[in-house]
């Protein structure tokens, strides 16, 4: 009943940005997109990502079968589009296969399996075909923030970013006078995000087959909150960040006209009083929070169970996220100080979710949330305060974000040294006296 619930509010979510991706940018939503790719070239995306996480649930020689399908399934794909001489985007060939074999276990779960086999097979269906999804659903998401948000609030950020000493300018000429080969690798990890996450949940799903269920909790529901709930505050406060906003642009030019000055990395923004500006109907509005620092955040929280490499990878891929968001000029340093809290509050409260809520619980989720919004308020009607006193206001915003992470882990120790409490016996019915 839980996961067919979940089926309809996800159903019922997709329809609802279908219509609005119409309605706000003439271009069609997920559902769309998506249907689009049973056929026709997909968009480079996490198809493979997806049809591994589907696997988890089958059998090491059912997983021989879908991967060899799904590959044989794209050869006749591509050779089909090469005999056509068809267009594919950004040059990308392979996909429909997985997609194709992941519809397939879904009609075999109906059709040919029963009982909990079949609820384990739809789980898993589920799970490779929310991970598609979800990319979908975020470039929509991002096309609507662009549309419907003429103008960014990027000055009050980079105002605010003073109280911080300004992050991402100072990152930024490090990573230039660091050279080419930092900077390919730091592109690397901030483009392969996915690619370490994927790599984490099929660590954490690696006994499902075996153990025919699935956890209760694993990263990819936090990745998938995390991309549900961010947008939302994209929309209530649109920034760009500093290389559109103060900087050339990624293609090192095209920003220039829209740049409210041409600043970043060598000199901080002025402080004068901030105010919204104009930008193109491009660009997405998606910096505050910092997604990029909250996925790589709960992907350190869930490699700390791991054997060591997987450890070791986990803090690489979180250490190296953090320097390509501020390197690359993509994010303000107050932006991933409200990605952090972000992620720890979501993961709290999903597994809070998991155990049931308790005082711990219900205690860190409110800290999280109330220090979050602390952040986007003081973020929005202080910055000017934050820039002229930075040495209050500087030890202020780590503090807050280090009292989340505090209690997080506070938090998870005690759930940790306290199992989930066994539900309550219901008394046996006694039997009538006559």
């Amino acid at each position: 009943m839980l996961w067919a619930t979940a089926g309809v509010v996800t159903l019922g979510f997709l329809i609802t940005l279908e219509i609005a991706a119409r309605r706000f940018t003439g271009q069609p939503g997920p559902l769309t997109a998506q249907a689009r790719e049973v056929i026709f070239a997909p968009k480079p995306g996490p198809l493979y990502g997806g049809l591994a996480l589907m696997m988890v649930a089958l059998t090491w020689r059912e997983r021989f079968i879908a991967a060899g399908a799904a590959i044989g399934i794209d050869i006749v794909f591509v050779l089909a589009r090469w005999a056509a001489d068809a267009e594919t985007p950004d040059g990308h060939f392979f996909g429909n296969g997985a997609l194709w074999v992941m519809l397939g276990c879904a009609v075999i779960a109906v059709t040919r399996r029963t009982g909990r086999e079949r609820v384990l097979l739809l789980q898993a269906v589920g799970l490779g075909l929310l991970l598609v999804a979800g990319r979908k659903t975020g470039d929509t998401w991002l096309l609507i923030t662009a549309k419907t948000r003429p103008e960014v609030l990027d000055p009050y950020l980079a105002t605010a970013d003073h109280a911080l000493g300004n992050p991402s300018w100072l990152a930024g000429r490090i990573l230039k006078a660091a050279g080419p080969i930092p900077t390919h690798l730091l592109d690397l990890v901030y483009a392969q995000l996915a690619v370490a996450a994927i790599v984490v949940a099929l660590y954490q799903l690696r006994n499902v087959a075996a153990e025919r269920r699935f956890p209760s909790h694993h990263l990819v529901r936090t990745f998938l909150v995390i991309g549900l709930l961010g947008p939302a505050i994209y929309m209530t406060f649109p920034v760009v960040g500093p290389i559109f906003a103060y900087g050339p642009g990624t293609s090192g030019t095209g920003g220039v006209e829209w740049a409210a000055a041409n600043l970043w990395p060598h000199t901080p923004v002025p402080i004068t009083t901030p105010h919204p500006v104009p930008y193109d109907g491009i660009t997405p509005r998606n910096c505050m929070p910092s997604l990029h620092t909250a996925w790589a955040t709960a992907i350190f929280i869930h490699s700390r169970k791991g054997p060591r490499l997987l450890r070791f990878a986990g803090a690489f891929w979180l250490i190296a996220t953090l320097g390509a968001t501020l390197g690359f000029g993509y994010h303000y340093g107050v932006d991933l100080v409200a990605g952090v809290v972000f992620a720890l509050t979501i993961e709290a409260a999903l597994r809070s979710q998991d155990r049931g809520w308790d005082r711990a619980g219900i205690q860190q989720v409110a800290h999280g949330t109330v220090v979050f919004a602390a952040l986007l308020v003081s973020y929005r009607y202080l910055p000017m305060e934050m820039a002229e006193h930075p040495w209050v206001f500087g030890p202020l915003v780590i503090l807050a974000m280090a009292s989340v992470i505090y209690g997080y882990v506070r938090t998870t120790k005690l759930w940790e040294r306290a199992p989930k409490a066994a539900p309550v016996p219901q008394p046996e019915p006694q039997p009538e006296l006559v």
